[in-house]
């Protein structure tokens, strides 16, 4: 039933609107397959960001990519899948669940990828790295406004080590992913924040090449 609601409510959007938002998700892993589907239909990948309480879920924002082999893409999938979202088989999906079919996994992992260094890079962002460590000195101003100097020189020294730690262990995971997306075809490029974005071979980032993107 979670995947017939899920479907049902994508496609819908699908048919209306030239721009999607695919989530709210708990996990990338799911999202990526959703989003996958909505490739089939000839919709293309814009960006992922954390939304919800604590920022604990992924939204993920498609655009109806106006390329003509992703209208002929959209064609055969109407056609080869009348009834997905209501019983019916789904594009690049085992029947009845939400587990990518063996041909679509390259494709799904990819798209987990791009959706990961998204998330990762809002994690990593100038403003982000400010409030963590504005909030490490508050620990440490606390301790100290207490009369406990040795707390708040032990306690300071521990989360900035935990900080310094996190985002170079984060940074290291997004070169790793940068390198299976650059192996994979993928073409590195700066979005209008200066963060790395990967694209397809001859594609734009949305706002150029879609007319359809904010």
């Amino acid at each position: 039933m979670f995947t017939e609601r899920r479907m049902a409510a994508m496609l819908g959007q699908i048919a209306r609107q030239d721009l999607v938002e695919i989530g709210p998700e708990q996990t990338v892993a799911r999202v990526a397959v959703l989003a996958h589907v909505a490739e089939q239909y000839g919709y293309a990948y814009d960006r992922a960001h954390r939304t919800g309480h604590n920022d604990m879920q992924i939204l993920v924002r498609m655009y109806r990519d106006p390329h003509p082999e992703a209208r002929a893409r959209e064609a055969a999938t109407i056609t080869a899948h009348p009834q997905a979202g209501n019983g019916g088989t789904v594009p690049g999906l085992r029947p009845g669940t939400i587990k990518p079919l063996p041909e679509a996994q390259e494709a799904v992992a990819r798209l987990k990828d791009r959706i990961m260094l998204d998330v990762m890079a809002q994690a990593a962002d100038k403003r982000q790295k400010a409030i963590a460590w504005g909030s490490c000195g508050a620990v440490v101003l606390m301790l100290l406004v207490l009369g406990m100097p040795i707390a708040a020189l032990a306690g300071g020294a521990a989360l900035a080590a935990f900080l310094g730690g996190a985002f170079k262990l984060g940074a290291i995971r997004r070169q790793r992913i940068a390198r299976r997306l650059t192996d994979a075809g993928f073409v590195p490029v700066r979005d209008e924040h200066g963060r790395q974005r990967f694209l397809q071979p001859g594609r734009q980032l949305p706002g150029h090449a879609s007319p359809f993107a904010s």
